[in-house]
């Protein structure tokens, strides 16, 4: 294997251990003779050089041009042409060998799981900085600018860059492109780059007008996602201000997707950040302005809205040096290409998924805003909050996923895709479901803990923390559901996704407006929050049900198996968790304050249900947690290493 850091087009230094023989570099002729051949990775720097080949009685001369291998490296088994199979390098760990994850189409799967593994715990790093640095935002906006109008507003006017975004390049439709740019990458000459170019041109055109387009139409684009009765005129003010994100998000899409099918995983994961810090900076100028007792003055209100937006900015721009360390050059260039239009089709039926979901999201916001003025911001902060954990561990693992179950797909190796569909549902369960389970039970405590500060208060904070445990239960089936949906993009099938959304969005929408008919206005977003995660269990039942007419065996008994012995340490957990707690709550009495009392059950609660479930599920053999433990036994020796 070529060693990293070698220059392009080193031949390999050693035969293969495992029977693959190294990328080399592809070598076009250009002025070839009658079955002669130029052999591969013949090593030069020089691009266009003459050889001498030992063809018949006498040497021959031929002009050779050599081009880079492509970041993605095509991999055959033992020699052999009949399958070839793109290998992504594992992300944030430049100085690892490409993993390799052919097989002959005779012998058993030698994908290696470990490798998925380090590569989404790479990611899981910088998510989790992400998520911290968000969560951190989520806390000042609450107790800055708090739960109340002038939140729901910005809550809801910075929904609508999100929005349009989905509707025209989402990270839904980003899921059709990786697919599309891994099979450019392996069928171009140029690593795919021209298509990628005109990509990006015409995508850049079109997300350009589009922004100004909804700039211009902002009034009309507030008024479904709020009840009539509402301050439409402030949403509306802020709706200015952060819809240009449109074209940001839109790029800033494109280039992770372009990053992602060269397995550059890191720059993407890191990027939201810088957007995260640059709006705590704003929140920061907010906080130091003078502010009027009941609203918010101009000023506070042009620089929350233009501090958003920049830090949209900021998230888009970063990516632009790492793609060029990866040899991507962006240059215009307009035209068509036959793949553009097989993304075109896919592209409907992502665009009417977006809209079908978000039928079911301005039922949701239209119903909280009616019941409470602060009710949009709760439902959003509350559902942005449980999705914490799906940003650290599940987005990570699907984004490592996603190249490998496109090039499965690519190759017809359906045995493949439902091995990565098992393994990625058997990961998300054993990292999120005992996730679910803590916020389930310790979820207003939460809440009451982290926002009974500034504006928000302790009323608005118990809503939040009732909010994020009444819809706690839906973690586990919205990964899953987000995993099933990438299975259908990477086998190019966008019209399955969409159809088992308008189940989910006809489950829903009649659900959310049963709410204020069932529940008392003080509850309405609580049972909001509950029929958004039901959703995603009819949701996951319907696209296990698709799937497995699709693809036939789903190995659905392996992931059972880890769903029960996880929910099994689980409620183990959760059981002496609440024990520890009540017996505490007993010794403490009721001289403590609320907040006070709140912190102390969450600390001690939440250690001792973690600490728990994670003996158990070790007792218990849960098989999914090997590679995460050796993983970690790695690192600290490296650590041990280190300091010896």
């Amino acid at each position: 294997m070529r060693p990293p850091g070698s220059p392009p087009g080193a031949a390999a230094s050693e035969p293969s251990t495992t029977g693959l023989t190294a990328p080399t570099a592809a070598v076009e002729a250009v002025d070839s003779l009658d079955g002669a051949v130029a052999p591969a990775g013949s090593g030069a720097a020089d691009p266009h050089r003459t050889e001498v080949l030992p063809v018949g009685p006498e040497h021959a001369e031929r002009t050779v041009r050599v081009t880079r291998p492509a970041p993605l490296s095509s991999w055959s088994y033992a020699g052999s042409s009949e399958e070839t199979v793109l290998l992504p390098r594992p992300p944030l760990e430049q100085d690892a060998p490409a993993v390799p994850a052919p097989r002959a189409p005779t012998e058993a799967d030698s994908r290696d799981d470990g490798a998925l593994v380090r590569a989404s715990g790479g990611m899981a790093v910088a998510t989790l900085v992400s998520r911290l640095t968000g969560f951190l935002r989520t806390l000042g906006l609450t107790a800055i600018v708090g739960l109340n109008l002038v939140g729901s507003a910005f809550n809801v006017a910075n929904t609508l860059p999100n929005i349009i975004f989905e509707l025209l390049l989402g990270g839904v439709l980003t899921s059709v492109v990786i697919p599309v740019l891994v099979q450019a990458a392996k069928e171009d000459g140029d690593d795919g780059q021209g298509f990628a170019q005109k990509l990006l041109s015409g995508a850049a055109v079109g997300l350009a007008l589009a922004t100004v387009l909804a700039v211009v139409a902002a009034p009309l684009l507030i008024r479904p996602y709020l009840d009539p009765g509402t301050d439409l005129e402030l949403a509306t003010d802020f709706a200015y201000l952060l819809l240009p994100q449109i074209f940001f998000y839109g790029m800033g899409a494109l280039f992770g997707a372009i990053l992602n099918s060269r397995a550059n995983f890191g720059p993407a994961a890191w990027a939201p950040v810088l957007n995260n810090v640059v709006a705590l900076v704003a929140l920061g100028i907010y906080a130091v302005l003078p502010s009027p007792e009941v609203g918010i003055s101009d000023t506070q209100l042009l620089v929350l809205g233009i501090g958003s937006t920049l830090g949209i900015v900021v998230q888009a721009a970063v990516m632009l040096p790492a793609m060029r360390r990866v040899g991507f050059r962006w240059k215009w260039r307009f035209g068509w290409d036959r793949r553009l239009s097989a993304f075109g089709g896919l592209a409907a039926w992502v665009v009417g998924y977006v809209l079908i979901s978000q039928v079911g999201l301005a039922a949701i916001l239209r119903v909280a805003s009616g019941a409470d003025d602060g009710g949009p911001a709760i439902y959003s902060y509350a559902w942005l909050l449980i999705q914490v954990p799906y940003g650290v561990l599940g987005v990570s693992l699907l984004t490592a996923l996603m190249p490998r179950m496109s090039a499965a797909a690519a190759n017809g190796r359906t045995d493949q895709v439902v091995a990565d569909l098992s393994l990625g549902s058997r990961l998300s369960t054993v990292t999120l479901l005992p996730m679910s389970a803590l916020l389930t039970v310790f979820g207003s405590q939460l809440g009451i803990a982290l926002f009974s500060i500034g504006r928000s208060g302790p009323e608005g904070a118990a809503s939040l923390g009732g909010a994020m445990a009444a819809s706690a239960f839906g973690l586990v089936p919205m990964a899953v559901v987000m995993l099933q949906m990438r299975v259908f993009y990477a086998m190019n099938d966008a019209r399955t996704p969409t159809l088992i959304m308008v189940v989910i969005t006809a489950v829903k929408v009649p659900m959310a407006y049963l709410c204020p008919v069932l529940l008392p206005p003080e509850q309405v977003v609580l049972g909001l929050a509950a029929v958004n995660a039901f959703g995603f269990v009819v949701g996951l039942v319907v696209g296990n049900i698709w799937l497995r007419v699709r693809l036939g065996h789903l190995d659905t008994k392996r992931v059972l198996r880890t769903l029960v012995l996880t929910l099994l340490a689980s409620l183990v957990a959760v059981l002496v968790a609440v024990l520890v707690v009540t017996l505490l709550e007993r010794l403490l009495g009721g001289g403590m304050s609320l907040v006070l009392r709140s912190w102390v059950v969450l600390v001690v609660g939440s250690g001792v249900f973690l600490t728990v479930v994670a003996v158990a599920m070790r007792l218990l053999r849960v098989p999914e947690l090997d590679p995460v433990v050796a993983r970690l036994r790695r690192l600290v020796g490296r650590g041990r290493a280190r300091t010896t």
